[in-house]
Order: C-alpha cells, then structure tokens, then sequence
C-alpha cells in the first residue's frame, strides 16, 4: 500500500471561537445519545456537552430516580416528585464513580469536549457530601458546575425545601470549597435576570447578589418558545402553559442582565452564557422553530460588544420536541432528525461559532501533546496536497500508535481515534465539503490532531499542573493514504 511521505509538521494550538456552542445531551425529557454518534452527524465536537443530574442523598429513597420512588402517586406537572426527576448522581460521600453521570463524562471529555454538569442538589447536604463531590470532579480538567439553575423559580425541589436566601448562601458554601478542592471545576449561577426592560435590578436580587459575585460564569436560561406544560399538556390554542416570546426581548434582557451582573460585581466582567437554549416545536412547530433560532444567532453575530459567550442548545434527542432528533417512540435507542438539525449543523459550523486553530510553528518529532480544554490545546499539524476530490483518505496507526487517542480535524470535518483503532476513514471529509481546485493545480489541506486523555480523567503523575493540562508524547505520525482515482 502507498502511503504519503516527505510530510511537514507544525505545532498548531486550538483557541477559543467567538461565540462558544455547547450542547445538552439527556435529561428528564431524553436520555444520553454517544459522542461518537453526535460527532459523526453535526461535523465537529461541541466546547462543551451539558448533563442533568440531581442529589439528594437525605431522601430515604435515595438514589432511585424521582418518578420511580412513589408509583402510587399520580404527578400532575413534570416537578411533581419527591425530588427533581433527573437521573440521579452516583458519586459523592454515598457512591463511587463507577457510573453515572461518570461513564458520560469520561466519553465526553475522550471526543475532546468538556463536561457541564448541571446539578440540582438539596441544600442541606454537609461540607463533607460536597468535598466529596469535589474529588470526584478533581480529574476532569476544565468542567463547568451549574449548580442549582433557575435558582430564582419555585419549581424545583431545593426551591421548595429552602429560602431563596437560603438557595443563595448554599451556592455561596458549594463554590468555596469547590475552589478549593477542585480548582479546575468552574462555577456556573444561572438565575433569571431582569423580569423586563423597564427593571434596574435582577429579580431577586437582594438575595443572589453574593452568589451573582461568588460565580466563575454568569448564565440565564432562555427559550423563545416554550411549553413548560410537557408531557402533562398538549399546547394548543384552549390551554395557557405554553409561552412565546420575541427574538429581540429576549436578546435585549439577556444583555441588559449580563449588563446588572457586571454592576452588580463591581464592574468585573465574566463570561455571560444562555445555559438552556431553543425554541420549543410543540408551541412554534418545525419551521418556525428553525427560523426563530437563526434570527436569534443572527443578533448574537451582528453584536460588536462581544458581551455575549455562549450557549447550550437544548438538546441533542427529545422525547418532546426540544432536540434537533425526537426520540423514536418506538426504538428510543434511535432519534428522527428535525429541520432544526440542519438548521443548527449549519450555524456552529460557521467561522464565528468554531474554535480558532493558531500556528505555532515548525515541529519535530517526537513531539509533546497538550490538552487543557476543548478551547486551549496543543497538538499537530500534517500537510496534504490535493488535486482534486479524493476517492480514498484514509489514515493508518501502526503498533506504536494504535492506542492513542486523537480528535483529527479534515477539510472541517472532526473525526475521532480510540485507542485500538488502526485506520480512520477520512473521505467524509468530502461528502459535504468538495474541493474546487482547477485542472493542473493542487491544493494543501492540513490534517490536525489533538490527544485528549483516553480515560476521560487527566493523570495525577504528570506534574504540578495536571488538573488543568494533559500530556501525550507522540513519536511517529500516522500514515496516510490518498488516492485521487478508483482502484480499477
């Protein structure tokens, strides 16, 4: 077999995009769809994949999930259980980390993404159940922690067995010892903001004000469309819990209390995210939901300010209509692609929602790898030449490679590597994204690698700064095959 040679190498580091795009995967509407999956679909990996989960280890029917504690009772809105009807956290003082949420954060961070972990969790745990916690979050590199969202209604269960003071001052006590006894762990506030333009002040601002300070990233949830009634209520016309609201409205109160956080902090500015994102198709139906997303993100990209960080796409496979699949209804190990999903493939892959790739120059081997996060690493860059359209590209690991485990960026498609694969097929490089070369001339496309850590845990022997960096020495480039016409 042929394989390429005389490559040229550079050392080339990933940086942030100007506009972050995380995306939800499972929750009490959906469950956990593989990266591997959503990689191959949408093209590229996400900054960030956000989970749902709960803990509430005082319950005595801890940790079965909500709905399936009480079957007696007959619910009558989707908070109407014990606790919140999230999957249940396995970890912390009570558990191991030997399954949830655990198993998807590894294959999260494995695709070169980072986790957000949105918790909802009683506020009457102890220091000791959230040091707990803490270590079992310690060796996932960069993860962002949304403790308690929506912090600031009435619906969920900590709203219910607290204070609004109270809520405020646990997510004070939550964030200080996560500071200090998993420094890599980010801490998200997500509360309502300003209830309009007309409001100075944030709603219930008095007693979040020293949460708004205490946070690493500011956030908001926001649906321009939304039937909260789900899956007790059908939206319709003779029925009241469902809502919709402007493009405009909701960007200029996002704003307007991204703006009151800033004052709130003393003029410190930090990262402003929408941590729940879409409009929801059982209110606006397919087409307008496609519409009504892109008027939104079109706003977002005409902004100047750059005040706005990202947001979450709620999310990836819906049992309603709030993912870009619905859930099969009768294999729900499958999902049905919406107009929404090729609405959204083609946003993110715009140049102003994709991470930046920044040449750092000539590189030889062997060559030391760096993954901070999915918006700070270094990795590897080989030069391709191109004709035309190949037939086949394929890359090959030989004994000294096959168990790296590599996110390989082609032609603006993302493809991943486990350790144990011996070739990765590349010609879907070229399924969507055809090369426009004339006849005689050639092209020079770069293919990229990053090594995240295998394991989806960064490794506690690599030096002072291992929760934040890993590190992975690669010896040899992989080899690579192209051919530009058929076998026969």
């Amino acid at each position: 077999m042929k394989f390429e040679n005389n490559i040229k190498i550079k050392k080339v580091q990933l940086t942030p995009a100007k506009c972050a795009v995380d995306l939800g995967d499972g929750s009490e509407r959906g469950l956990y769809v593989n990266q591997d999956y959503i990689l191959d679909k949408l093209n590229r990996p996400h900054r960030a994949i956000n989970l749902m989960y709960c803990y509430y280890p005082l319950d005595e029917t801890w940790p079965k999930r909500a709905s399936e504690c009480d079957t007696e009772k007959q619910a009558t809105f989707a908070w109407d259980y014990a606790y919140d009807d999230y999957f249940t956290y396995k970890g912390g003082l009570e558990g191991n980390t030997d399954g949830e949420p655990f198993t998807f954060m590894r294959d999260v961070r494995a695709h070169g993404q980072d986790v957000i972990l949105t918790l909802t969790c009683d506020p009457h745990v102890s220091d000791e159940q959230i040091r707990a916690i803490a270590k079992d979050l310690s060796t996932y590199g960069r993860l962002f922690l949304r403790l308690n969202h929506e912090a600031t209604g009435d619906w969920f269960s900590f709203n219910k067995r607290a204070s609004y003071d109270e809520v405020a001052a646990f997510f004070v006590r939550f964030t200080n010892i996560i500071h200090e006894d998993a420094p890599n762990v980010k801490m998200i506030i997500c509360i309502d903001g300003v209830p309009d333009l007309e409001s100075e002040e944030i709603d219930r601002e008095a007693e979040f004000a020293k949460a708004v300070q205490a946070a690493d990233i500011w956030s908001v949830d926001k649906y321009l469309a939304l039937n909260w009634g789900w899956p007790f209520e059908i939206a319709d016309t003779d029925n009241n819990q469902h809502k919709i609201e402007s493009e405009e409205q909701i960007y200029l109160k996002t704003k307007k209390t991204y703006e009151r956080f800033v004052k709130i902090c003393g003029g410190v500015k930090k990262p402003m995210l929408i941590s729940e994102f879409n409009a929801d198709g059982d209110v606006t139906g397919p087409y307008k939901q496609c519409d009504t997303v892109k008027k939104f993100l079109k706003m977002v990209e005409k902004d100047e300010e750059r005040w706005f960080s990202g947001f979450t796409m709620y999310q990836f496979r819906d049992d309603g209509r709030l993912g870009l699949e619905i859930t099969n209804p009768s294999n729900p190990d499958t999902g049905i692609e919406q107009p929404l999903f090729k609405t959204y493939k083609e946003i993110i892959n715009r140049k102003f929602f994709m991470p930046g790739v920044k040449n750092l120059g000539k590189a030889q081997l062997p060559i030391t790898l760096r993954w901070g996060n999915s918006e700070d690493a270094e990795g590897v860059s080989m030069e391709l030449e191109f004709k035309k359209d190949p037939v086949f590209a394929e890359v090959y690991f030989d004994e000294e490679l096959i168990d790296a485990n590599l996110v390989m960026e082609l032609n603006g498609k993302w493809f991943y590597k486990a350790p144990g694969v011996k070739c990765v097929d590349l010609i879907p490089a070229f399924f969507e994204n055809h090369l426009k070369i004339k006849k005689g001339e050639t092209k020079k496309l770069s293919l990229k690698l990053f090594a995240p850590p295998a394991s989806g845990e960064n490794d506690p022997t690599q030096g002072d700064d291992w929760q934040e960096n890993y590190y992975y020495t690669l010896t040899k480039l992989p080899n690579v095959r192209l051919r530009f016409e058929p076998i026969l």
